[in-house]
């Protein structure tokens, strides 16, 4: 399979900014001494900045279900949406624990590839992880598909995984109630036949980092508390004639995964209260 060209293929729908960026970004994967400076920089100095400004909230549980994966592996790790920095919360635990692989989240195009100051926070904050940009314009809709077929050529080269968030778009409501999983998630999985590993994560603020980071530094803030699943049995979903409708019901489970997390998260995070208020009133 030949590697989608985003760029090449969006000449005609993409500005001048929007092309600088997606070049910089493209040229961060290529082999050899750039994509390997690319993934030791988001293993160490991206893993060490994101933790140290949550590390006293964050609370991380059953890493233990983690499969061991060889560097060359792919892997999907699908999360949860409650604010923009779930993924951001979530990753590092991985590559700390020795996943080698070079990280990929889609991201809204708006500002990370719209502008000369997006491309910088994309570079100084993710070290370009944060590809290939979703457009909102329906006018060019097309460039979203080409996209995932892009990130479906990057997992099965190999040693790369995709954080994706299955509801789409953020959950402002009940964290507990997931928003409906799109299809977008179950044509990656079905055409990439990688390894899916679910994570659920709530205690993030969904629109201030600042205040989070605040939290942290003063042991006053939301605890966040971080789930992991095993790998998603999809049984024989994988091998069945893609469709539409095969795409939702792999997104479904997903979901259910999710859901599953989800109610672990609840309780515990109510012992973890509840020891913290012992505590407390003994002290």
């Amino acid at each position: 399979m030949e590697r989608p060209d985003l760029l090449a293929s969006g000449k005609t729908l993409l500005n001048p900014i929007e092309r600088t960026a997606l070049s910089v970004v493209r040229m961060s994967f290529r082999s050899g001494s750039v994509g390997t400076t690319i993934k030791w920089l988001q293993r160490t100095i991206g893993t060490r900045w994101i933790r140290a400004a949550i590390c006293n909230l964050h609370h991380v549980h059953h890493t233990e279900r983690l499969p061991k994966l060889k560097p060359t592996d792919s892997f999907i790790l699908v999360c949860n949406h409650r604010s923009f920095f779930d993924l951001y919360a979530v990753t590092p635990e991985l590559l700390c624990r020795g996943f080698e692989q070079r990280m990929v989240f889609p991201v809204r195009s708006n500002f990370v590839y719209d502008s000369i100051l997006g491309l910088l926070v994309n570079g100084l904050m993710s070290f370009f992880a944060m590809y290939p940009p979703i457009f909102r314009d329906r006018k060019r809709s097309q460039l979203n598909m080409l996209g995932l077929e892009e990130l479906i050529w990057l997992l099965r080269s190999g040693g790369h995984f995709v954080g994706f968030h299955p509801e789409g778009t953020r959950n402002t409501g009940d964290s507990y109630e997931l928003l409906p999983a799109r299809t977008g998630v179950g044509h990656l999985i079905r055409h990439a036949q990688v390894t899916v590993i679910p994570v659920f994560t709530n205690g993030l603020l969904p629109n201030s980092a600042l205040e989070q980071i605040k939290g942290n530094f003063s042991r006053n803030g939301v605890p966040i508390h971080t789930v992991f699943g095993a790998p998603i049995d999809f049984g024989e979903l994988l091998n069945e004639d893609p469709n539409q409708g095969l795409y939702k019901r792999i997104a479904n489970r997903t979901r259910d995964a999710l859901l599953a997390l989800a109610a672990e998260e609840r309780q515990l995070r109510s012992s973890h209260a509840a020891a913290a208020a012992a505590d407390h009133s003994s002290s």
